[in-house]
């Protein structure tokens, strides 16, 4: 088993650390790669396609495993939806095996890149939260090895107390190693997309509330550069799916070549080149002047049908796009507040980083339900997420800018989710998630990896002793 010493970054480009590299093409693999961490004293971390935001897939000076090598999709029954897949599998092999069988993945990121392991590692959670839950609540049973070497089946009645934590668990009571999920039978390859614009923070949240009942997904573009009476306006995208028989060529839409997002723009200039034209903008006065474009172009409520590769995976189109934020790369910054106190939080926040001119260059907002998973970051409320640029100069300034939107949120009874926020202290997530729940998952990890091998930087820094 070849081990290299190589340089991981987070996937904005503002965090790194130095590991070992191992690839796993089997589960022997990982636990040789366990066994050598002991031997050696080392930690180990599972790395999926590296999508997070923050050190989830870091850990300086340890080994981390590639799981991007098992990837087999090993079992599909379009006839019940049933599909079961290694670890590394990623949503974009998955949606193109299962849709043109009548079938979409019920949760799905905004990227097609992530890692079945990573977004169960996560939760991830999608644009209908507020109907489906995480991804979690749709994995039928799955398959783990521990750094004792034991392997695990768990599901929602076997194992359930693992099963509810190592989703969610953050990579940090065992490695995945096989997932069974549930598809969603859909009738078309197409959704129905309503889009309206909002003109402050206070109708953003209203769009959500009173659209989320009426809708499959829905999901809100915010403008948190705008100030005054704009503050967090935006525009509202509503999806909804076809019912049978609303398309009248569904074999033809569902098929691959009409999901994929294009190469080239008008057939002719590659995206993968947008990020150097995008580079130069990417400052306060240039994100001013897109969001403002964006806003009027977005003044006009309209209807349109919309690919759901298209619709989800808004992140896939433009290539490498984290580029074009510089040297210093981005942090995302994503909060999860009760839908009672969600406005005067954020109007806060937007506020403060105003004030500080450290606005954020992008903000997405969603609609989400609470779920019954341990480390869950989800509550009956709303979330706000927020790319920030992070270069020499403001990094400080940023860390401590963030450090106070962790108060607002704590005080207005909000949550974090550790995909994303990477200056989160261990002080924050006693705070949100409570001693008891603290206490229970290192319960459970004192049992699954009694000599603490697994171990990300993102551990360390929320919740080593």
């Amino acid at each position: 088993m070849q081990k290299t010493f190589t340089q991981f970054e987070n996937f904005g480009h503002s965090l790194n650390a130095p590991s070992y590299l191992i690839q796993p093409n089997t589960t022997e693999d990982i636990y040789e790669a366990f066994l050598l961490a002991k031997k050696k004293g080392l930690t180990v971390t599972a790395r999926g396609a590296g999508r997070s935001y923050n050190d989830a897939a870091l850990t300086g000076g340890g080994i981390v495993l590639d799981m991007r090598g098992m990837n087999v999709i090993t079992e599909w029954d379009n006839s019940t939806g049933l599909v079961t897949a290694q670890s590394g599998t990623t949503l974009e092999q998955f949606w193109q095996r299962v849709e043109p069988d009548g079938w979409w993945p019920p949760v799905v990121s905004g990227t097609m890149k992530t890692t079945l392991g990573g977004c169960l590692s996560a939760n991830i959670h999608g644009k209908n939260n507020f109907k489906m839950g995480p991804i979690g609540e749709h994995v039928v049973e799955f398959t783990a090895i521990l750094p004792t070497g034991a392997e695990i089946t768990c599901s929602p009645k076997k194992n359930a107390d693992l099963f509810y934590s190592m989703i969610s668990g953050l990579g940090m009571l065992g490695i995945f190693t096989s997932i069974t999920m549930q598809m969603k039978r859909i009738h078309s390859g197409l959704l129905i997309i309503d889009a309206l614009p909002v003109h402050n923070l206070h109708e953003q949240l209203s769009a959500l509330l009173e659209g989320a009942p009426n809708n499959d997904y829905i999901v809100g573009w915010m403008d948190c550069i705008a100030g005054g009476k704009s503050l967090g306006r935006g525009q509202i995208h509503a999806a909804r799916y076809l019912h049978e028989g609303d398309d009248p060529n569904p074999l033809e839409t569902m098929k691959i070549k009409n999901q994929i997002l294009p190469p080239r723009i008008f057939g002719v200039f590659p995206k993968s080149m947008l990020h150097y034209f995008m580079a130069p903008f990417m400052n306060n006065f240039g994100t001013w002047g897109i969001n403002t474009a964006k806003y009027v172009v977005s003044l006009s409520k309209h209807t349109f049908r919309q690919s759901h590769a298209g619709f989800h995976f808004l992140l896939d189109y433009v290539p490498d796009w984290e580029f074009s934020y510089g040297r210093g790369g981005l942090i995302q910054y994503q909060s999860f507040i009760p839908k009672e106190t969600a406005e005067s939080a954020w109007t806060e926040i937007l506020k403060l980083s105003h004030k500080n001119h450290l606005p954020s260059y992008l903000g997405v907002t969603k609609r989400h339900r609470p779920d019954k998973f341990l480390l869950t970051h989800a509550v009956d409320g709303f979330s706000l997420a927020m790319d920030f640029k992070v270069t020499n100069n403001n990094r400080a300034k940023l860390n401590q800018l963030l450090q106070e939107f962790d108060r607002i949120v704590l005080q207005a009874g909000g949550r974090f989710y550790f995909a994303k926020n990477s200056e989160t202290t261990a002080e924050t997530a006693a705070n949100f998630y409570g001693n008891e729940t603290i206490a229970k998952f290192k319960k459970l990890k004192k049992r699954c990896d009694p000599n603490g091998l697994l171990e990300s930087d993102l551990y360390r820094r929320i919740f080593a002793d």
